[in-house]
């Protein structure tokens, strides 16, 4: 087995995503498995046709390779890929959409509202702030309805900084979620597999001097990570079915990562989904497969030869 690994990309996310692909090829060929790293660019297909026992991982994060587009591309040359067919992955790219459909499963999610950068303008920037305010109780979370790594999220407990939460949102999309904020312990989950046989990794929980932003993930020192989690028998159930019911739910393929907050009433609140998740030093995907007492090269290993053998099938 050969596996190209698509890293890169032109989205907010290029960094991460070539930093994951360096960490998920060097982990893959402590394993003997033969690795080329590469970017979306025009020599992909070409490489893709005449690769033979051959899969495709797309590492690529943001719209670039979670919306589903380069997804469908594969699709079109019949190349086995890991993670989420392009449908699913159009539909779990939405925050919005993603919600409603794992809430129809029963799964807990913050209240939101989901607004476009032009009704601000055609119905004035004022009224519509004002009614948020009214209809939601601070603090607030403003985030991209599209997107990942926490780029365009805010914050908001003080009314005054709810409008420039909205610009700073809508600096990364057309399309803004305000959701009311839940605190209680964050955690991760990550699932491998899919359908009944897919299974979950132990919770990951968070822990940051402030926002779980950009920099804190990223950047090592703001952030303590408990691996597994500090949760009772009781909760990491919860959190764990919670993630199991997203991921089934959703139709998500090969790997995943739940995001959520377990509440003071012990109910798993689902934040987002990563069909792509990081892999970088302090990414949470590698954390939770670590706490699992798993080798990381031994997983990829595994992941990419269940799309290589769902792809024979």
């Amino acid at each position: 087995m050969n596996v190209i690994i698509l890293a890169g990309g032109l989205s907010h996310e290029r960094d991460v995503s070539i930093r994951s692909g360096r960490r998920v090829k060097d982990s893959l060929e402590e394993r003997g498995v033969t690795v080329t790293l590469m970017d979306v660019d025009t020599a992909l297909l070409p490489t893709v046709r005449e690769a033979k026992d051959t899969v495709v991982w797309p590492l690529l994060h943001g719209a670039s390779g979670e919306d589903g587009a380069l997804q469908a591309l594969l699709e079109l040359v019949d190349a086995p890929y890991v993670g989420t067919r392009s449908r699913e992955a159009r539909v779990a790219w939405v925050k919005p959409v993603a919600k409603a459909v794992f809430a129809r499963a029963g799964v807990a999610t913050p209240d939101y509202v989901t607004l476009p950068q032009s009704l601000f303008r055609e119905a004035g920037a004022e009224h519509v702030l004002g009614a948020i305010l009214d209809k939601f109780d601070l603090p607030l979370v403003v985030k991209p309805a599209r997107g990942g790594s926490a780029l365009g999220v805010s914050l908001v407990t003080e009314p005054s900084q709810l409008a420039q939460a909205m610009v700073h949102c809508f600096a990364y999309g057309d399309m803004a979620m305000v959701e009311q904020a839940v605190t209680g312990t964050e955690v991760a989950v990550s699932v491998i597999g899919a359908g009944e046989g897919a299974r979950v990794l132990p919770p990951v929980e968070i822990s940051c001097d402030g926002p779980y932003d950009y920099d804190a993930r990223y950047n090592p020192g703001r952030v303590e990570y408990f691996a597994p989690a500090r949760l009772s028998d009781v909760a990491r159930t919860t959190v764990e079915e919670a993630a199991l019911a997203v991921h089934r739910s959703m139709g998500l393929v090969d790997l995943s990562r739940i995001d959520m907050i377990l509440d003071a009433q012990g109910v798993a609140q689902v934040l987002d989904i990563n069909i792509a998740p990081g892999m970088t030093e302090t990414s949470l995907f590698p954390q939770a497969i670590e706490a699992a007492g798993l080798d990381q090269g031994e997983v990829y290993a595994q992941i990419c030869a269940d799309a290589l053998a769902r792809q024979r099938a």
